[in-house]
């Protein structure tokens, strides 16, 4: 009895308090449904393009600078637009327009016929300068290249380095109006655009020597590139000369050490004045001339150069200047000009961008003591600039047979050719 009490006694309490709970619950405002949220289609960030490799590394603090590399040369000019009577040079030379009608000529070989030819870098063009009749007639022999800037003569063949091969042009001399199918030296060579042009020269060793630059201004670049090379024509087989340099455009060997020496461009956007381009001195292979870590063989780069030391690497043989642009460089070997210039450095100034005052746009000497430390660094030829504006952009040079020193200017399409008389 007491039990069957108990049980309904739980039972009426377990009702009662239901029917409590479902009244309050009752009296409750009812809850609304929030809304499904609305989906929205999906947006994926936009990412900036990267700037131009030539931007690359320029500080937050010049973001609004107008500086920008000077254009390119892609026409020739007319000769009354080449104002030579403002070229200066020490007294008993002479300058006068060689050839006209080569847009963008750049480097510069002479055949073993006396035949002038000039590589180009963005017109795809090689050319070839000859005489006819007394005259100078200029032929385009070879078109549809990328990037032939580099040439080389040797051995009645004619090399042609692009972007990323080295061509071979056999028995070019006697073939200019149909040239002969190239031979392939070597088609192994980096892609990347930025200082991706070749400069050519024959070593006293029967090698192809050329650069392969930094793809950039200032970074840690692969191991394959800011190197100095060479290729052995007879087999394609590459071998890294020297390391650590941004970029060269200009190298010859010297006619008596049979040593080589090369110009190179310093990196930007650290400063009106820094760092300069330099002349450098292959003593020995495989050396390292600091590049990306120290810059002039005494400034260690602000961002790169973290934990390193200039003392680490081999320096300059000589520092030109910042922001010059030196390209093309020979060692002067004719007899036409004073024997005070045999075997010195004749070096041409492309000209500055990178600095609000432009400097360079000339042609410099570097005379050489006998153990061929530099000793004197001096103007042979300026005038292609007029404060910040210029007619012309000296690229190559090129000692001719008869010892005249031809020049080659990619802005007016032309060449020069300078003498000397007592």
């Amino acid at each position: 009895m007491c039990s069957f009490r108990a049980g309904l006694n739980k039972a009426l309490f377990v009702s009662v308090m239901a029917a409590v709970i479902g009244s309050v619950e009752a009296q409750q405002p009812a809850v609304q449904a929030s809304p499904a949220p609305q989906v929205q289609p999906t947006q994926q960030a936009l990412t900036p393009p990267p700037p131009p490799s030539w931007q690359q590394g320029r500080p937050e603090s010049m973001k609004s600078s107008t500086l920008a590399p000077n254009p390119p040369g892609l026409t020739a000019k007319a000769a009354s637009e080449m104002k030579l009577d403002k070229i200066k040079m020490p007294p008993g030379f002479a300058i006068e327009l060689w050839a006209q009608g080569l847009p963008n000529a750049r480097s510069i070989a002479v055949g073993a016929k006396g035949t002038v030819f000039v590589g180009t870098r963005l017109i795809e063009n090689v050319y070839a300068v000859i005489e006819k009749d007394g005259k100078r007639e200029v032929k385009t022999i070879l078109k549809g290249l990328y990037r032939p800037n580099g040439i080389v003569f040797h051995g009645g063949s004619l090399y042609v380095a692009e972007l990323s091969r080295i061509l071979r042009y056999d028995n070019i001399e006697d073939n200019l109006d149909n040239p002969p199918k190239p031979v392939i030296v070597f088609d192994a060579l980096p892609k990347d655009e930025p200082h991706g042009w070749k400069y050519l020269s024959m070593g006293p060793d029967g090698w192809l020597y050329f650069n392969i630059g930094a793809p950039c201004n200032a970074c840690v670049p692969p191991d394959t590139h800011a190197q100095i090379v060479r290729v052995d024509p007879k087999i394609g087989v590459m071998e890294t000369v020297v390391k650590g340099v941004r970029n060269s455009v200009g190298m010859a060997f010297h006619p008596v050490t049979k040593e080589l020496w090369f110009t190179n461009h310093g990196r930007d956007w650290l400063g009106e004045d820094m760092p300069n381009d330099t002349l450098h001195r292959v003593s020995k292979k495989g050396v390292h001339f600091g590049y990306p870590y120290c810059h002039q063989g005494d400034f260690v780069d602000p961002e790169l150069g973290m934990g390193r030391s200039c003392a680490e690497f081999t320096p300059p043989a000589l520092k030109l200047g910042p922001h010059i642009a030196p390209l093309g460089m020979r060692f002067y070997t004719g007899k036409m000009f004073p024997a005070e210039f045999r075997n010195r450095i004749i070096i041409a100034n492309h000209g500055s961008w990178n600095r609000t005052n432009k400097i360079g746009f000339n042609l410099m000497q570097v005379t050489l003591d006998a153990q061929g430390k530099p000793v004197k660094y001096e103007p042979f030829a300026e005038g292609w600039a007029d404060g910040n504006s210029y007619w012309g952009r000296p690229v190559d040079v090129q000692v001719m047979n008869d010892g005249a020193l031809l020049v080659s200017d990619d802005v007016a399409g032309a060449l020069y050719r300078i003498s000397y008389k007592k």
